[in-house]
């Protein structure tokens, strides 16, 4: 009789997966929606850890050339890819209130990983994000202007005292100088990895960067699968170094305690003014774990991506000596008397600032755009979105389609010049994403690129090593979800005879 009734059980149970496992992957033919077939168990999902998910969302982008929207599956969730720039503007400006949430979160039990602006939502998102917004104006960024000279300044140094270049990691050696700048500025506390390579905070940030395959799979459950990263208490940052933030925090309010803050001069400021004017804010609650968490949260934000923009750069300068050259004739017209930059001025460069979009269009860090619908929402006579299903606007994928940007595997910053960056579509270059979510930081990172790649071009020339790969060859990191180098790039620094 068991025997019977556990057969009976086993033949249901098999049954329901079958009907469902046929009703999931028949859900977007049924909507008329293009797709490739879904794993039984891992979806859309099998690239994880073997490839680079902006070079999958390149590939889902060109194996559906002019298909608006590209089925795909969380595991067993359906979620679509946005390949149309109308529908991009809607998603994200037009009708934002709809998918108002990233789709990624983190989990009560990660609270300096659930309590930024990244992975959270409404109504603690809004809080945040207004109280910060005003630190990013131009006029308080040029507060940045001893920091970046002095980074600057090391930098040059770290390379003088370098004796085989071919040694130099670019990757690394950014990294150094960018968890200097975001580091200082994100919990006010000097630090020098940028020097030697070597600080407790760089320390932390070389662990965001080591994807072991437990570290890839704790990160790709938060960004596709969040209700994994819950059960099995994945978090965002290491364990531990939530605990060196909090004791670095808790010095930095040590020191400012006496400080009356009526208007931030930086970020510091903000979120300390944010936690004296709690412990309630506009109903939301305002503890520790927030203010830690969105100061993380911008270090981790800056540190890898304006690292690998200021990489990708040198190494496409390296190998193209005319567009380094106009560079080095622009700055060299603004450079000051005391051999420094003002922030400001490098910001009206138009072929610098040409250059570095260009390579974000490259080499976007974060190249496709998270959002989950709030609501059933019809895109058209024939589709609509559920409630509850992840959208994904593929900003990498368009951004190397022909159609918008010819020769897209080409290094052309005249795209960006004045005369044709004004003919470039809208919602095709989205490197820092668009609408009410834009990348917070953005003017920051900008600052902290354009500030190196000025200082370093008036000190030297760059060159290719013999043999190295060239930019087109140079592989991605595949463990990782961020478009960064997956090998070791350097190029010679040649002085130049000022």
């Amino acid at each position: 009789m068991i025997g019977v009734l556990i057969s009976a059980i086993v033949v249901c149970l098999v049954s329901w997966v079958y009907l469902r496992w046929r009703s999931v992957k028949q859900y977007w033919a049924e909507r008329g929606v293009p797709f490739l077939p879904p794993h039984p168990i891992w979806g859309s999902l099998t690239f994880l850890l073997q490839k680079n998910t902006g070079t999958w969302m390149i590939e889902m982008y060109q194996r559906f050339p002019k298909a608006p929207v590209v089925g795909i599956w969380l595991y067993w969730r359906p979620a679509l890819i946005i390949n149309s720039p109308e529908l991009a503007k809607r998603i994200l400006l037009k009708d934002n209130y709809v998918f108002r949430d990233r789709f990624l979160s983190g989990g009560k039990h990660d609270p300096i990983g659930s309590l930024n602006l990244l992975t959270t939502n409404d109504p603690l998102w809004a809080v945040v994000r207004r109280r910060l917004t005003s630190i990013f104006t131009g006029s308080k960024l040029r507060a940045l202007q001893p920091l970046v000279d002095t980074k600057c300044s090391q930098l040059i140094t770290r390379i003088k005292n370098t004796e085989d270049y071919s040694k130099l990691n670019l990757r690394y050696l950014f990294v150094d100088y960018n968890t200097d700048v975001f580091g200082t500025a994100a919990f006010g506390v000097e630090t020098h990895a940028v020097r030697t390579g070597k600080d407790p905070m760089r320390t932390v940030t070389e662990a965001f960067m080591n994807f072991d395959w437990l570290r890839g799979l704790g990160w790709s459950s938060i960004f596709f699968f969040p209700q994994m990263s819950k059960i099995f208490k994945f978090t965002l940052f290491p364990k531990w170094s939530t605990e060196y933030f909090k004791n670095i925090f808790a010095i930095v309010v040590e020191q400012r305690k006496d400080n009356i803050i009526k208007d931030p001069k930086d970020l510091v400021d903000a979120l300390l003014k944010m936690k004296r004017d709690g412990p309630v804010i506009d109903g939301v609650e305002i503890t520790d774990d927030v203010i830690i968490s969105n100061a993380a949260i911008m270090l981790l934000g800056g540190f890898e991506t304006s690292g690998s923009a200021l990489t990708f750069t040198l190494y496409h300068l390296a190998h193209e000596p005319e567009i380094q050259q106009k560079i080095y004739d622009e700055v060299s017209k603004v450079i000051g008397e005391d051999g420094k930059f003002d922030i400001t001025k490098l910001m009206e460069l138009t072929y610098l600032n040409a250059v570095v979009k260009e390579t974000l269009r490259l080499y976007s860090p974060m190249g496709w755009l998270d959002r989950v619908a709030s609501q059933d929402y019809q895109i058209d006579e024939k589709l609509t979105i559920k409630k509850g299903t992840p959208v994904y606007v593929n900003a990498i994928g368009m951004q190397y389609d022909p159609d918008y940007f010819p020769e897209p595997l080409k290094y052309d910053p005249e795209r960006f010049m004045p005369g044709n960056e004004k003919n470039i579509k809208p919602f095709t270059y989205l490197p820092f994403g668009e609408g009410p979510r834009i990348c917070i930081g953005m003017r920051f990172g900008l600052i902290s690129v354009r500030h190196a790649i000025s200082n370093l071009i008036m000190k030297y020339k760059f060159e290719p090593i013999p043999g190295a790969p060239k930019p087109t060859e140079v592989e991605f990191e595949k463990k990782g979800l961020l478009l960064v180098p997956g090998q070791h790039m350097a190029i010679n620094f040649i002085p130049r005879d000022v």
